[in-house]
């Protein structure tokens, strides 16, 4: 997969990728990735066959995604995420 990240003053403000969109490709990793399954956990699960039939007729993607509280932290001067939200953020248990 294709993926960068980036960053300002030691803040990550936006990672980006580009879509596996091989059908061939992305059905080699689906596999391995449920042969490593059914190694450890004794189990698989059927691919879906939608999906990758779905990626034949998908044109190249990519994204990219900026955080607005990201830049806020930037602008701000902020040293945690947390002093910039606008919702409290739920604590564990």
């Amino acid at each position: 997969s294709e993926r960068f990240e980036l960053y300002a003053c030691g803040v990550e403000l936006a990672n980006a990728f580009g879509e596996l969109t091989d059908p061939a490709e992305q059905r080699r990793r689906l596999e391995a990735e449920m042969d490593e399954k059914a190694r450890v956990y004794g189990e698989r699960y059927p691919l879906d066959e939608d999906f990758l039939a779905a990626l034949s007729r998908m044109p190249e993607a990519s994204g990219a995604a900026l955080g607005f509280d990201r830049l806020v932290m930037l602008a701000t001067g902020a040293r945690t995420i947390e002093d910039v939200l606008w919702t409290p953020v739920a604590e564990g248990p």
